[in-house]
């Protein structure tokens, strides 16, 4: 189990990368979502294996790398894939990048994810904004001793998404005409897919879209403090809602295919995020 020291140690050795760079928020990249960083001014990449005690991306589409830079005006340290438990990373793994961040002064974490649309009124290629999450299974990156140097043993969840930025980037959105939901995502560790039978027990318990990552991320980050938006892009109907079956080349190609429209929102909501 990682120390606080070996957090620090990881701090300082990505700073030190980073030329002294300070940034201000932490921007986590979906499946196909890692265009993003093209908008980044002057950027600064550290793959993740060059940071002591980080685990590495197997998620295809997933670099594997931070990114440094200037965007929107903030000052952003970027995530170019995201660690997943089904990879076979602990939970406290999953979430070490979000504890590094904190100690190098972020406040702020924009989570984006690619996901399984439950709610039969979403297409594919829409967006909803997180509004809360499910997660029944035993995946919680706060089990073990508690940190207080993070946060609190027992944290609220009863508010994770941030309610004013969530308003502001619907703004956004919808002045260039997009559609955006608000929803519940529901947590699954994967990696296979749901199904058709698991997708009806979670419509009826209220979820709106299920995927595999960002609620392990989010739990950390207000575990931190920290403000949080989260966006999913609903890559496909999840099981069972079509006659089709799933693939992971479905959910990257509808990644890639909305990338530039919502890497371009993220920058339009930073410029106007205080």
């Amino acid at each position: 189990m990682l120390t606080y020291n070996d957090y620090a140690e990881s701090a300082s050795a990505l700073c030190r990368k980073l030329g002294g760079f300070c940034p201000e928020v932490l921007i986590i990249l979906g499946s196909g979502l890692g265009n993003l960083g093209d908008r980044l001014k002057d950027p600064v990449a550290v793959p993740y294996s060059e940071v002591p005690h980080m685990k590495y991306s197997t998620a295809p589409g997933h670099k594997g790398r931070f990114l440094a830079g200037v965007l929107g005006g903030k000052n952003v340290l970027m995530m170019q894939g995201r660690l997943h438990f089904y990879e076979g990373w602990a939970a406290e793994d999953a979430v070490f990048p979000i504890r590094l961040a904190k100690l190098m002064g972020v406040e702020k974490l924009i989570v984006t994810n690619a996901a399984g649309g439950i709610n039969t009124e979403y297409k594919p290629g829409e967006l909803m904004l997180i509004s809360d999450f499910i997660k029944l299974n035993a995946v919680n990156p706060l089990i073990g001793p508690n940190m207080e140097e993070f946060g609190p043993r027992f944290p609220d969840m009863s508010k994770v998404f941030d309610r004013e930025y969530m308003g502001l980037f619907r703004s956004v959105a919808e002045a260039h005409g997009e559609r955006v939901h608000e929803g519940v995502y529901f947590y699954c560790t994967g990696p296979q897919y749901e199904t058709p039978a698991e997708i009806r027990a979670m419509r009826i318990l209220g979820a709106d879209a299920v995927g595999m990552s960002t609620v392990p991320e989010c739990i950390a980050a207000r575990h931190c403090g920290m403000r949080i938006l989260g966006i999913t892009l609903v890559t496909n109907m999840a099981a069972g809602i079509l006659d089709k079956p799933l693939s992971g080349e479905e959910v990257i190609e509808a990644g890639n295919a909305a990338s530039e429209r919502l890497s371009g929102y993220v920058a339009e909501f930073l410029g106007a995020m205080e």
